[in-house]
């Protein structure tokens, strides 16, 4: 079976600190897969390395089967996408104008967006329904309306791989709602996604599989129903037994979706 990224024995050291070991996976085209962990396991490093901006001090990061180390800056920007937590805007761009910087891996060293840039921008725009935003200053809207941008944002790329880094972070209980369907609608568009996530009893009916790095553990790889169980998860975040409150979410947000 064909992979879009793959990682094998992939490890990470900054300043003498090895943050990632060994790390080895692959996901699927289509995939769409959450990335767990504790708090400074990793996860952001992860994506970092997938997206080709930090380069993997031993081991193999592949994306459909070419190693990243190999591969243009520009043909890993039309490849893949990496929507990080935070994106710092230091003028008051309009949402239109942000995503035209989207457009960048595509366009010649003297040329403006071309017809086929704007169709990208509109195509990105409509995914994320984010026409209402169009005109308005990004630092001026609400942390949802931003995410979506970002993603938005990612999406003008074109990319056969999105990742994301936390995405529902900080947001209310309804934008957390809101983001996990857009997820799942790009998801089912064909985009491959790996996803950071905080929030756990968001991913089982969305996510098709969880990565979870452990303190001190290979990564393990499944399922939601496979990977998301107490005995793992409490092991895991160094959880009191029978105490992890996040299970308790997972079951909670099943529930309120079943109403």
């Amino acid at each position: 079976m064909s992979t879009m990224l793959e990682f094998s024995g992939a490890s990470f050291s900054y300043s003498g600190r090895e943050v990632l070991a060994e790390v080895s996976f692959a996901l699927a085209p289509g995939e769409c897969a959450a990335l767990i962990g504790p708090n400074g396991i990793g996860k952001s490093t992860l994506l970092r390395i997938a997206a080709g901006i930090v380069l993997p001090s031993a081991g193999l990061v592949l994306l459909e089967g070419c190693d990243l180390k190999q591969m243009r800056r520009r043909a890993i920007a039309r490849s893949i996408a990496l929507v990080a937590q935070q994106v710092e805007v230091p003028f008051d761009f309009t949402v239109e104008q942000i995503l035209g910087q989207g457009r960048t891996p595509y366009l010649s060293f003297f040329g403006g967006l071309t017809g086929a840039d704007h169709d990208a921008i509109e195509s990105a725009i409509e995914a994320t329904d984010i026409g209402y935003l169009r005109y308005r200053i990004f630092n001026q809207l609400s942390g949802g309306e931003r995410q979506r941008v970002k993603i938005a944002l990612g999406l003008a790329q074109e990319p056969r791989l999105l990742l994301l880094d936390e995405p529902t972070q900080s947001l209310d209980i309804g934008r957390q709602l809101e983001m996990i369907e857009l997820i799942r609608s790009l998801s089912q568009s064909g985009v491959t996604i790996l996803a950071a996530m905080h929030d756990l009893g968001l991913i089982e009916g969305t996510f098709s599989s969880v990565l979870l790095l452990s303190p001190n553990q290979p990564m393990l790889t499944g399922k939601p129903a496979d990977v998301l169980m107490p005995r793992i998860l409490e092991r895991a975040f160094n959880c009191p037994p029978q105490q992890g409150p996040t299970l308790l979410a997972t079951e909670h947000l099943r529930s309120y979706r079943a109403i």
